[in-house]
């Protein structure tokens, strides 16, 4: 990814900025009912990175331990949701799509825990879908 290529991000207040190097290696909806509370929403949208690739340039989010390995971070200003973290992969980093300035600039290509989508979000897309998530290390809960 060159300089025209990287992407920037936050919350909403400001207080909290990042910047990505590099394109993430997935995208994806998650529709378990922690990102669904954790977001308000009825599904996260979600990009993944190498941990290299992100970097805070003002503020950092706030933490909190929705599970034993996952940390969910948020802007502690706002309240935006931000990141997510599996602590058992520290070099994988995740940021929510519509944190983006450009949020078009990311589509997610699969829904995860589709076994708890809501029957009334009726998405009809061409994504791969998975009941659970797609194996160890996306944050199963």
């Amino acid at each position: 990814m060159n300089d025209e290529q990287t992407m920037q991000g936050g919350c909403l207040c400001g207080a909290v900025r990042y910047r990505v190097t590099a394109a993430p290696f997935a995208a994806e909806y998650c529709h378990c009912r922690m990102c669904q509370r954790f977001t308000g929403a009825a599904a996260a949208n979600w990009m993944d990175f190498k941990r290299e690739a992100v970097e805070f340039t003002t503020g950092e989010p706030r933490e909190y331990a929705s599970s034993e390995f996952v940390r969910r971070g948020f802007c502690a200003r706002c309240g935006s949701a931000l990141t997510f973290r599996d602590t058992r992969y520290p070099q994988y980093f995740t940021l929510t799509i519509a944190s983006l300035d450009a949020p078009e600039r990311v589509r997610p290509t699969r829904h995860l825990f589709t076994e708890r989508q809501l029957e009334w979000f009726d998405v009809n897309d061409d994504c791969t879908r998975f009941p659970r998530g797609p194996g160890e290390g996306m944050g199963s809960e």
